[in-house]
């Protein structure tokens, strides 16, 4: 009886194994995708890049302070000027979604390429598992910040086991069997950047009939704060100088680009790419336009305080990469306080939309800024579970077990799970992380499409080298400034060329043919040379 369980556990788990398809997988070969309009492709894509909006304008406060409207304008540039000129060169050249890794793969040989491209995965699962469990946490703020939780559901209030149960349902209904459905997607990037819109619009009327509110945003931008606790005036030169400086923090702004491409397939031909350019123009321009608005109102309106993330005071890691207006007093730090996470952190279109619209609409816009999030969290486990079975099992460097989903689950919701309790579910934390894998990603982007415009000696190539060098300079800013990002994706790089090495090794080692059968020809042939003299030419005799 326990080898009959043990055997249905195992085809359960292994159902769907199947030889998976490279990068030049042909289009119309056994794998079909159902195409859609660019437009709802794009909701598809705007899943995972809009619903960042759920903690940009928390997360930029924290890293910028009043300069955040700024830095991120700068952001914002580099989308429109940087980032959507490069995805739309990698749409042309990799119009079946293989995006910038299979670029960069073709450009290197052999081993060169697959140890390149073994790395770049490290950062993908970075990017991918930082999305689930970033995602999974805000969710989880929206949840334990709702007043309506805070009075009937108290039990809630404990973030790492709510964000620990997110993932765990994200991970059963993959377990169980998962489509992205395109029609959900419409629906809730449609409903969210609805209510997104009426937040902001009553933002902008609260500035505009509380002009107090802008004197002192700018008052303390064009101001600081000196040694002696006395203003002093900042000049222009400074203020952009301090912006260029801070807006590689930002970096989660531009989280949607590869996705835009990887969704290629489900774009509804003719005129794919020009459709796919469609779809990337569009998701930028909202997104730009959704990133300076929430910022700014955000800044603008609400306390600094409220920003803060949760704080122990006196811990070794009190005072890094926390702002001057977070630090705790003398007194704090002698007593050991925990300071609460302030009402707006990794919230803070949701604060306003509580404070200016009542508790209703605010519980509305939480709902469908968790139901993004976790739609996001499932957008970025689909991704997981395309990219890895697309390269490691073709390089001959996984487990037969890597082809089939339900195991694959299981080692990305335990990695997922790890993650969340070293990082205690906290947003602010998570931010360098997820802008260290994503910042890799766009600038290997980068560089794949300027080496390939170096070869065609296309006119653009200057401008994309530019646009390679700002990519690079904010990566390695990036990884300056919170290095914990980049040590998470050197563990999944270690992890994963270990293991594909450990991998190759022992699958050299299996008899992958249990039998031959020889056809009539076949036969003939073999009997004919039977008959004579065969002759074995050997391979390096001279090395045994």
């Amino acid at each position: 009886m326990p080898n009959k369980e043990e055997s249905r556990l195992k085809h359960w788990l292994y159902d769907g194994v199947n030889e998976t398809e490279g990068p030049h997988e042909k289009e119309n070969g056994h794998k079909h995708h159902q195409q859609h309009p660019w437009w709802k492709v794009m909701c598809l894509t705007g899943v995972d890049y809009f619903s960042t909006l759920g903690y940009q304008p928390g997360i930029a406060f924290v890293a910028a302070g009043v300069l955040s409207p700024l830095a991120t304008l700068i952001l914002v540039l580099l989308t429109l000027f940087g980032a959507l000129p490069i995805y739309n060169r990698v749409a042309a050249e990799s119009p079946k979604g293989e995006g910038s890794i299979a670029m960069l793969e073709a450009l290197f040989s052999r081993w060169k390429s697959k140890l390149f491209v073994l790395a770049l995965l490290g950062f993908v699962a970075t990017d991918f598992i930082i999305t689930i469990t970033l995602s999974a946490a805000d969710a989880t703020a929206h949840i334990v910040e709702n007043p309506f939780v805070i009075e009937h559901l108290p039990f809630l209030e404990h973030p790492v086991i709510v964000t620990l149960a997110l993932i765990s349902l994200l991970g059963a209904v993959f377990l169980k069997g998962f489509k992205e459905a395109i029609g959900i997607a419409v629906v809730l990037v449609t409903v969210y950047l609805l209510l997104n819109l009426v937040v902001i619009g009553v933002g902008v009327y609260e500035i505009t009939t509380h002009p107090q509110l802008l004197n002192n945003w700018q008052t303390a931008l064009f101001n600081f704060t000196n040694s002696s606790g006395e203003l002093e005036p900042r000049s222009l030169l400074l203020i952009i100088g301090l912006s260029l400086l801070v807006f590689p923090k930002l970096a989660l702004g531009l989280s949607g680009f590869e996705t835009g491409v990887a969704v290629m397939p489900l774009v509804k031909s003719p005129n794919r790419i020009a459709n796919t350019r469609k779809l990337l123009f569009t998701a930028a321009l909202i997104m730009s336009f959704m990133l300076i608005s929430s910022s700014f109102i955000t800044s603008v309106i609400i306390p600094e305080k409220e920003f803060c993330p949760r704080i122990t005071c006196g811990s070794v890691d009190e005072g890094h990469a926390v702002p001057q207006f977070c630090v705790c007093s003398p007194e704090e730090i002698a007593g050991g306080v925990v300071k609460p996470a302030g009402k707006a952190n990794g919230r803070a279109l949701a604060y306003l939309s509580h404070q200016y619209l009542g508790d209703l609409f605010g519980t509305i816009y939480d709902l469908s800024t968790i139901l993004i999030l976790w739609f996001a969290g499932a957008s970025a486990m689909a991704g997981l579970l395309n990219i890895v079975p697309r390269y490691l099992p073709r390089y001959g460097m996984a487990p037969d077990w890597a082809r089939a989903t339900r195991p694959l689950v299981v080692v990305f919701t335990t990695i997922c799970f790890i993650v969340t309790i070293i990082f205690e579910a906290d947003v602010d934390a998570q931010g360098g992380a997820y802008a260290t894998g994503v910042l890799v990603l766009m600038s290997s982007a980068a560089i794949a499409v300027t080496i390939s415009s170096r070869r065609k000696k296309s006119r653009w190539f200057y401008a994309f080298a530019a646009i390679s060098t700002v990519f690079v300079y904010t990566t390695i800013t990036n990884i300056i400034e919170r290095p914990d990002g980049i040590k998470i994706a050197s563990i999944f790089i270690f992890s994963i060329i270990a293991a594909s090495f450990i991998s190759r090794a022992l699958r050299s080692t299996e008899l992958r043919i249990d039998k031959i059968e020889f056809d009539d020809k076949a036969k003939e042939f073999l009997n004919e040379l039977a008959e004579g003299e065969i002759r074995i030419v050997t391979n390096r005799r001279e090395t045994g």
